[in-house]
C-alpha cells in the first residue's frame, strides 16, 4: 500500500492543477486561480485520505526534480525576445529595486507597529523571494526558516490570487511589466501563474524571480543592522 502512495500523490497533484486551470479558465476570480485551487484541493485530498506531510514528500520531491529543466527551458523565449529585455533592462530593474525596497520598508513597519518577535520581522522581510534563498538567508542570520518559509508561501498565493485582477483594473496589459510584477512578488507561484497568460510573460517572471533573490540577498545584510 505504501508504494502506492507516491504515484498516487502525483497524479492527485496533477489532476487538481489541471482542473484549476480549466476552471479559472472558465471562471476567473481570485478563488479559482490554479494555484490556489489546486493547493486547497490536495490539502482536502490528503486530508480526507488519512494522509500528512510526510506521506506526501516523496512526490513533492519527484515533482519538484523537474523544475530544474522547467526553469532552464524559460531561456528559450528570453533570448528570442532578447531586443526587449535590453530595451526595458534599466526601468524593470529599477522598479524591482524600488518594488523590494518598499516591501521590506513595509516589513519593517509592521513589525514595529506591533511590536512583533524579530524571527517575525526575518520572515516578513523575506517573503517576496523564492523558498530556498528565503531559508538560506533567514538561517544565516539565525532565524526561523519555517516561519520564512510559511511568509515565502502565503505571499506567493495571495500574489497569484490578487495580481491577475488588480493589474487588469490598473490597465497593465504588457507581457513584459506583468512577469516583472509576477516574479518579483510572488516568485515562483507568480511564475506558475504568469506563463499561463504567455510564455514570455512567464519566461520574465522567471527571470524577475532570480533578480529579486539576488537583490535581497544583497540588501538583507544591510538591512539587518536595523532589523
Amino acid at each position: 500500500m505504501t508504494a502506492l502512495i507516491t504515484p498516487y500523490s502525483i497524479v492527485i497533484t496533477l489532476l487538481a492543477y489541471y482542473m484549476g486551470r480549466k476552471i479559472y479558465a472558465k471562471h476567473p476570480s481570485p478563488f479559482t486561480t490554479p494555484v490556489f485551487f489546486s493547493t486547497v484541493t490536495i490539502i482536502l485530498i490528503l486530508l480526507a485520505s488519512g494522509m500528512d506531510f510526510d506521506d506526501y514528500t516523496p512526490a513533492k520531491d519527484i515533482i519538484s526534480y523537474f523544475l530544474g529543466p522547467a526553469t532552464v527551458a524559460l531561456a528559450v523565449p528570453l533570448y528570442k525576445n532578447k531586443k526587449i529585455i535590453v530595451k526595458y533592462a534599466i526601468p524593470a530593474i529599477s522598479g524591482m529595486i524600488l518594488g523590494l525596497m518598499v516591501t521590506l520598508t513595509i516589513a519593517f513597519t509592521i513589525a514595529q507597529a506591533f511590536s512583533l518577535p524579530h524571527f517575525i520581522l526575518q520572515g516578513l522581510a523575506v517573503k517576496s523571494i523564492t523558498v530556498p534563498i528565503a531559508v538560506e538567508i533567514t538561517e544565516l542570520y539565525g532565524g526561523d526558516s519555517n516561519i520564512s518559509a510559511a511568509f515565502v508561501i502565503l505571499t506567493g498565493v495571495l500574489g497569484t490570487m490578487i495580481a491577475p485582477k488588480l493589474m487588469d483594473k490598473l490597465n497593465i496589459t504588457m507581457p513584459f511589466a506583468r512577469g516583472i510584477a509576477y516574479g518579483t512578488i510572488a516568485h515562483g507561484l507568480g511564475t506558475a501563474q504568469a506563463a499561463q497568460e504567455s510564455e514570455f510573460t512567464g519566461a520574465v517572471a522567471g527571470a524577475a524571480m532570480a533578480i529579486a533573490g539576488i537583490l535581497i540577498s544583497c540588501f538583507f545584510p544591510l538591512i539587518s543592522h536595523f532589523l
